[in-house]
């Protein structure tokens, strides 16, 4: 009898040893880390955009920004037709200007009907980069953004050439953002489905993409021409590139008028002449999303995604 109350209490003591062990070693383990979830950044804008003469398009389009958070990027010829004080205060205010704080801008040729653009300047202050200038850049999180002023033959600007003090600028801007994935934005395109190439096309522009494309930009943003266009990512030269190329998304859908768009280029993806509406842009550590939004009450519609080329391990 002595004996079977033993090995019960033996086993009894086992099994609390053993109740012990298994979870003392829990109480041991150090707490699992939560990973945070990866910040992402949103860019959406567009070109073109307020029209005294008409508004409708600026108030739509200003509907759709209204309802996005994020940074605003303006491609240019914001206030039409000659970018004068009195056309930002009574036309681009009441519209984009809602959202002036969080917008980053950059110069149409309207905005130089006045040789020095100086209502757009006196207009953003500090947030249209160097008077006299109008280039700059800015960071959201991983993501470099380069502000160009692409009115290659605007008086004082001195071009957009070899040696020019954008040109330069431009290099030394790139050379301090080794490994950022990079986006850049400006009025005027290099590549465009335009009906007239003189007004669509500006090989002025080659020089500042080619030290863009050696840095590994992955999208450039414009405007002027009054429709939405997509490239294929592609080089300077226009060659697809689809491992290192820049894809073009030309923008000017802001609202002021449609343009006709002429046979494809070369590269041309996608086109549309007949919306206005905004591109928004979402940027996440090594990749990106775009998705163009139309004015309430048309269906037309783009989107996709891409991965950054100096990070393209930082998406997975």
């Amino acid at each position: 009898m002595e004996t079977r109350k033993g090995f019960r209490n033996l086993g009894i003591a086992a099994s609390a040893f053993l109740i012990l062990c298994l979870y003392g070693h829990t109480w041991a383990q150090a707490p699992t880390a939560r990973t945070k979830p990866a910040q992402s950044f949103t860019l959406v804008g567009a070109g073109d955009i307020a029209s005294c003469k008409n508004l409708e398009g600026a108030r739509a389009t200003a509907k759709l920004i209204e309802q996005i958070p994020g940074t605003v990027f303006a491609a240019g010829d914001l206030a039409y037709e000659s970018g004068s004080a009195a056309e930002f205060r009574e036309c681009y205010g009441p519209t984009w200007g809602r959202f002036k704080e969080r917008t980053r801008p950059t110069l149409g040729n309207h905005e130089y009907v006045d040789p020095g653009a100086h209502a757009y300047f006196e207009y953003w202050g500090e947030q249209a980069g160097p008077v006299g200038k109008g280039y700059y850049s800015f960071d959201l999180g991983n993501w470099h953004i380069v502000a160009l002023n692409t009115n290659c033959y605007a008086k004082n600007l001195g071009g957009c050439g070899q040696g020019s003090p954008q040109e330069t600028w431009l290099k030394e801007d790139l050379a301090q953002h080794p490994d950022a994935c990079i986006i850049a934005f400006g009025h005027h395109a290099l590549f465009s489905s335009g009906v007239f190439a003189k007004h669509a096309v500006h090989p002025e522009l080659k020089q500042l993409w080619q030290y863009l494309y050696a840095a590994h930009a992955d999208l450039m943003l414009a405007g002027h021409e009054h429709s939405y266009e997509r490239f294929a990512a592609q080089g300077p030269d226009g060659q697809a590139d689809p491992d290192h190329g820049i894809r073009e998304i030309v923008v000017g859908t802001g609202g002021r008028s449609h343009d006709l768009l002429g046979f494809a280029a070369p590269n041309s993806e996608v086109r549309d002449w007949q919306t206005f509406g905004v591109l928004k842009l979402t940027l996440a550590p090594g990749k990106y999303t775009w998705e163009f939004i139309p004015e309430e009450g048309k269906t037309f519609r783009d989107s996709g995604s891409g991965v950054c080329h100096n990070q393209p391990n930082a998406s997975e």
